[in-house]
């Protein structure tokens, strides 16, 4: 009986050891899963704290998209509003150019009768004897405008006869004079003949020229 007991004590003591053996594998165990756990954690921290400044700047090149485009289409909207005359006014040149070719082509002549006035030169006696033909569109019937300048012909050759009185020997010498002559004979017989209406008389000719 007494070696049986003493072989159960010597169990036990083998036993003892072996249970505090295993105590520090657990605890090495449940160290390990912490670490395990936070290095995971740290890990989502990290995935988090990287995609974070991506999504800020997202926003920020979104919010600068929408405000250039704000922009640009403010600043589109005055140039369309400048642009609106500038089709009106070529609106208003297409209308201009195309009222010749509602009006009768082809142009009749009337011959005025000549016309003598003394130069104005003191001391000299000179003068100018002028015969004009009128180039007219027929947009004034022919008939119509001859009846039209028989009755207006006496003011016409007083006006003529005035303005040719007031010209000095320079001023009726050279082409560029007699072209400045022409020219404002035309607007002068066009203003009194047609004050109202569209000028009708399209050229003013010289039929004679003469200084004496």
């Amino acid at each position: 009986m007494a070696d049986a007991d003493e072989e159960k004590k010597d169990d036990q003591q083998e036993q003892e050891p072996q249970a505090e053996d295993s105590k520090p594998e657990d605890s090495n165990a449940e160290d390990s899963n912490a670490e395990d756990s936070n290095a995971d954690d740290a890990k989502a921290k990290t995935s988090k704290g990287g995609i974070l400044p991506w999504i800020i700047l997202a926003v920020v090149v979104i919010i600068c998209a929408a405000a250039g485009f704000g922009l640009s289409s403010l600043l589109a909207k005055p140039s369309t509003e400048q642009e609106t005359p500038k089709e009106l006014a070529k609106q208003a040149e297409q209308i201009k150019t195309e009222e010749p070719a509602n009006e009768p082509e082809g142009t009749w002549f009337y011959d005025l009768d000549p016309a003598v006035a003394n130069l104005d030169e003191p001391g000299v006696t000179r003068y100018v004897r002028v015969a004009l033909t009128l180039e007219i569109s027929n947009a004034l019937e022919q008939r119509e405008g001859t009846l039209l300048l028989e009755t207006k012909k006496p003011v016409l050759t007083n006006w003529l006869t005035i303005y040719l009185a007031s010209l000095t020997l320079e001023d009726v010498r050279g082409n560029k004079n007699l072209r400045r002559i022409q020219t404002q004979l035309l607007d002068a017989f066009n203003e009194k003949l047609f004050p109202d209406s569209k000028p009708k008389i399209k050229h003013l000719l010289f039929k004679e020229f003469a200084i004496q």
